[in-house]
């Protein structure tokens, strides 16, 4: 049984994830190398949308709803102790389902930020770390059948980010929507 398909009397079950929350210059600039870099056809591909690009810091996957107000104040938190986050983009990597820009995390804040979440996370026993560090990257497209595409160059310039959010993911026909449930500023601002 995965964590999605757990359940639990009385409370209904919702995908909860956080992330990095992107600036418009970002957002424009991933948009900008999905056009070009993606194939116009989809070809079995589906470009993120513009709306879901963000950088996870802690995917919980399904949890109770009663779980929202725990999870939103260990991100409060960790916002709080947190910097803003520099990402550089790097390279396209794929993974079995999605297509990713791997970035690096630039002075760090990034990493320190998802450690210290986890760890309140864990701590309030809502959630399980994972074995691996923290990979920063951006979903850009997702697909069923692995596309092993080799595509060169990343999106333009760094990403500055000095928000980060909790996030439900609702699964439907045309793929995932993501709704922000609390948005906060990185460092107290």
């Amino acid at each position: 049984m995965t964590r999605d398909e757990e359940t639990s009397v009385g409370d209904a079950r919702i995908r909860l994830f956080c992330g990095l929350q992107l600036p418009e210059d970002a957002l424009d600039a991933f948009g900008a190398w999905q056009r070009t870099h993606l194939p116009a056809d989809g070809g079995g591909l589906r470009a993120v949308p513009r709306a879901n690009l963000h950088a996870t810091l802690a995917f919980l996957g399904g949890r109770p709803d009663g779980d929202v107000p725990v999870v939103a104040a260990a991100l409060r938190a960790a916002a709080a102790a947190g910097r803003p986050v520099e990402l550089r983009p790097v390279r396209y990597r794929e993974t079995r389902s999605v297509g990713m820009i791997v970035c690096e995390d630039v002075g760090g804040a990034g990493a320190a930020l998802a450690a210290d979440l986890g760890e309140q996370l864990e701590a309030a026993g809502v959630y399980r770390g994972e074995p691996r560090s923290w990979l920063p990257h951006v979903t850009v497209v997702r697909f069923r059948d692995q596309p092993k595409l080799r595509l060169s160059g990343s999106p333009d310039g760094n990403v500055r980010s000095v928000r980060c959010a909790l996030y439900r993911s609702s699964l439907g026909p045309g793929g995932a929507r993501y709704d922000v449930l609390e948005s906060v500023a990185l460092g107290g601002r």
